[in-house]
């Protein structure tokens, strides 16, 4: 990697951490930052399935409420608007589910848009405005696919891509911090980000980055002469071992742990992890998808199943081919086609504490003796009655068929 492409890699990971995950807490910014001349927009990358927050960094002081327009292309007609009107448009998270319309997944705390669970289709141009129509300021946000993401399993020896050198154009990784280690007091593990980014001096001026020459590879500041860039050059997640100690915690409230208690009451209680466990039954052959509770696509998230770890390493989406049980980028136990051998007690970690279990039981249908009066044995009755009937119907014409040719031939033999 050359020294320009160096320099950029490292402030860009630094901003990058910066604004990845934490919704910070703003002062009057408005009062410092006047609204640009001319409408540009800033630039920022977020991987799929990610929450993202854009501030509106500037707006005149006698406007009281903002109102945020979404273009997916700034030549097209259609424009959403993403408000109530009031600039106060709250959205309780939990709630929300991957893949449903934008307009679902929104929410405006001061002043500030926050995109739940994003998804390619939210790349676009987001303009912070006035119900006028007046324009404060401008983003163009690339959320790119995780389809096609990298992952490098550093214990095992695998490195993360290598620069990717054009004539015109060259493109490299923007690596974010290491997650926090998943789980605590056993081995673990982290995972760092990485997005697609592109350093070219034929970029597009109206869109900016903290670097000259430099944007995400999603960007619409990228010339339509090159080709795909994510094509050529995906997202990637590194992934490595950790081994972090559990800090002192607060004792769950009281009633969480009540039904134990009382199931365990006149017996000793099993070496159980002390945490809410829900229980679930499932219809086998089915396919379940378990969420944990309380978190979102940023956290670090581990999931045990009774005391086997399912690691990364073994069990992330892509690692192998055909896998029935799998982890998904969005952190999401996958299990397909649910068997007999998956009962247990899935147990879920969320930023180094294991925080709910789910007690998966199976079912099977019931099998009952049909007698003759029920309709499927009617139906089969019926259907073997006219296939006989048919097939002897066949018999008798081809034998009466052949009986009178041989009639007929007879005379004409003499």
């Amino acid at each position: 990697m050359g020294p320009s492409l160096l320099g950029a890699t490292v402030l860009l990971c630094l901003v990058g951490s910066l604004q990845a995950f934490a919704i910070e807490k703003k002062g009057d910014v408005f009062k410092k930052t006047a609204c640009p001349a001319f409408l540009t927009f800033e630039n920022v990358a977020y991987l799929a399935d990610m929450t993202f927050e854009l501030p509106c960094k500037c707006k005149p002081k006698e406007v009281s409420s903002v109102v945020w327009y979404f273009q997916k292309n700034l030549r097209g007609r259609e424009t959403t608007v993403l408000t109530d009107f009031n600039g106060t448009a709250v959205l309780d998270s939990s709630h929300v589910r991957a893949g449903s319309d934008l307009l679902k997944r929104f929410s405006i705390r001061m002043f500030s848009l926050i995109v739940f669970r994003a998804q390619g289709r939210d790349s676009g141009h987001y303009l912070c405005g006035s119900k006028e129509g007046h324009f404060f300021y401008g983003y163009e946000v690339d959320v790119q696919p995780t389809e096609r993401i990298a992952v490098a399993f550093l214990d095992s020896g695998q490195h993360v891509q290598d620069d990717y050198m054009a004539e015109e154009f060259s493109l490299f990784t923007t690596f974010w911090d290491w997650s926090s280690c998943d789980r605590c007091g056993v081995r673990g593990e982290q995972q760092r980000i990485g997005l697609c980014y592109v350093q070219s001096a034929q970029l597009s001026p109206r869109y900016r980055t903290s670097l000259p020459n430099v944007t995400s590879c999603g960007s619409r500041a990228v010339p339509a002469r090159f080709p795909r860039l994510l094509r050529l050059r995906s997202p990637e997640v590194a992934v490595r071992s950790c081994l972090a100690p559990c800090l002192p915690r607060e004792e769950p409230e009281e009633g969480v742990q009540s039904i134990s208690n009382i199931v365990y009451k006149f017996g000793e209680k099993p070496d159980v992890p002390r945490v809410p466990i829900q229980y679930h039954s499932q219809p086998s052959r089915t396919d379940l998808v378990i969420a944990c509770p309380g978190a979102r696509p940023e956290h670090t998230v581990g999931w045990d199943k009774d005391s086997l770890r399912l690691y990364r390493s073994q069990y992330l989406v892509g690692v192998g081919k055909g896998m029935r049980v799998f982890i998904d980028h969005g952190n999401q136990l996958h299990i397909l086609r649910v068997r007999r051998r998956d009962r247990g007690t899935y147990f879920c970690w969320r930023d180094g504490w294991m925080v709910a279990g789910f007690r998966l039981s199976v079912t099977f249908p019931a099998q009952r003796r049909r007698g003759p009066a029920d309709p499927e044995s009617i139906f089969v009755m019926r259907a073997v009655g006219i296939g006989f009937g048919v097939i002897t119907g066949v018999f008798f014409l081809a034998h009466l068929g052949r009986c009178c040719w041989w009639a007929l031939r007879k005379p004409a033999g003499l």
